[in-house]
């Protein structure tokens, strides 16, 4: 993937933004991270994908698709799936 193609929309204080990040650094994926506290168009951006809802962590990828607070193995399989489609 592209560096810093995958966008990870958190906090500081969400255990599951940490989680998700471990996933993207253990498939050596690079990734930026935005902290939507800190960033006021990321936090307005998020509640945008999520219907009006803060939902942490959010992911954005290269093709615009999304994924908000996402399982380890929804993670991992939208990866592969990334993956899969630039080896094609």
């Amino acid at each position: 993937m592209e560096n810093d193609s995958i966008k990870v929309y958190g906090t500081r204080w969400c255990v599951d933004c940490y989680r998700a990040k471990r996933i993207l650094d253990r498939y050596q994926i690079a990734y930026q991270w935005i902290d939507i506290n800190q960033d006021p168009k990321a936090k307005e951006l998020v509640g945008k994908v999520n219907q009006g809802k803060f939902i942490v962590p959010t992911l954005v990828f290269e093709d615009g698709s999304t994924l908000s607070e996402p399982s380890n193995q929804e993670l991992i399989n939208k990866l592969e799936q990334e993956l899969k489609s630039q080896d094609a």
